[in-house]
């Protein structure tokens, strides 16, 4: 199983240079790809343009949006677009995760329409995949740099059974939430029947993510970061911080429960922005 880490972009109070510095740290130890999550209404970085900043900096590690939001973002070709030149710019190092999100305020102040999310998220992934195999618009030709040769690969998240059709339709694989490892076979089943009634051949890719903390103090590095983030989910943010991985051996062993469970890459989104979490999460799983 491959080992990601996330960009601290969503910490409270993280500096671009601790960013940019978390991002060579990740490069050089040898993580396999820098993700980022998605809000509309917070203090965090948007995912693309934060990755774009990544991966001018490092050479080598992969680039992945775990998730973005798409249907909060009003236009298809737009997105298209912008992951199209995120990968170009990189050397083909986007992955784009997409699931249609779940929070009503994110889509009011992106100004479009919430309940009607999951039929846009279908018609984007559409578009977006015809825009990048090369289908032109207009009297210009196509939108944005030309990727067809080599397109975005792309996930999808999500728990619904119209998750698992999306990512077997239009996707290269499933990524599935901050959820315990033992939540995955499941998904997996559920995704390679799916993939089966798409007469998809060949196998799809499964990633995870998990929180992690190897602060001094990791139980108030994790209130400090998952309980602000998650802080309108209740019961859930709770949960997500008491499920969080804190301390080494903690790390490790969830590290080694995804792998037993199938999980082809875990991403372990951290709970500081101080760039020293990167060597010590290299040094505790890699």
């Amino acid at each position: 199983m491959k080992v990601g880490i996330g960009l601290p972009t969503t910490v409270p109070g993280a500096t671009g240079e601790q960013v940019i510095e978390w991002a060579k740290r990740a490069d050089a130890a040898g993580f396999s790809s820098l993700g980022t999550i998605d809000r509309i209404v917070y203090s965090n970085y948007e995912p693309l343009v934060a990755l774009s900043a990544a991966g001018a900096v490092t050479g080598r590690i992969g680039l992945v949006t775990t998730i973005l939001i798409a249907p909060s973002r009003a236009s298809a070709a737009i997105l298209a677009k912008e992951a199209a030149t995120v990968h170009a710019l990189s050397g083909g190092r986007l992955v784009l995760g997409m699931a249609p999100g779940g929070r009503e305020d994110d889509f009011a102040a992106a100004g479009v329409t919430f309940e009607d999310r999951g039929r846009r998220f279908d018609q984007m992934l559409d578009e977006m995949k015809r825009l990048w195999a090369g289908e032109e618009r207009g009297t210009a030709g196509g939108v944005g740099p030309d990727v067809s040769g080599n397109p975005p690969q792309i996930v999808v998240g999500g728990q619904v059974d119209a998750a698992f059709r999306r990512a077997a339709k239009y996707g290269d694989g499933y990524i599935m939430g901050a959820s315990p490892p033992e939540n995955l076979p499941t998904a997996i089943e559920k995704l390679e029947a799916a993939w089966a009634a798409e007469g998809r051949e060949g196998r799809p890719r499964t990633m995870s993510l998990a929180y992690f903390s190897l602060d001094d103090d990791p139980d108030a590095e994790v209130r400090r970061s998952i309980g602000a983030y998650y802080a309108f989910a209740g019961e859930y943010a709770e949960m997500l911080m008491a499920a969080a991985a804190k301390g080494e051996e903690d790390v490790r062993e969830r590290v080694r429960a995804f792998d037993a469970v199938g999980c082809d890459e875990l991403i372990m989104c951290p709970t500081s922005s101080d760039p020293g979490e990167v060597d010590r999460l290299a040094a505790a799983v890699l």
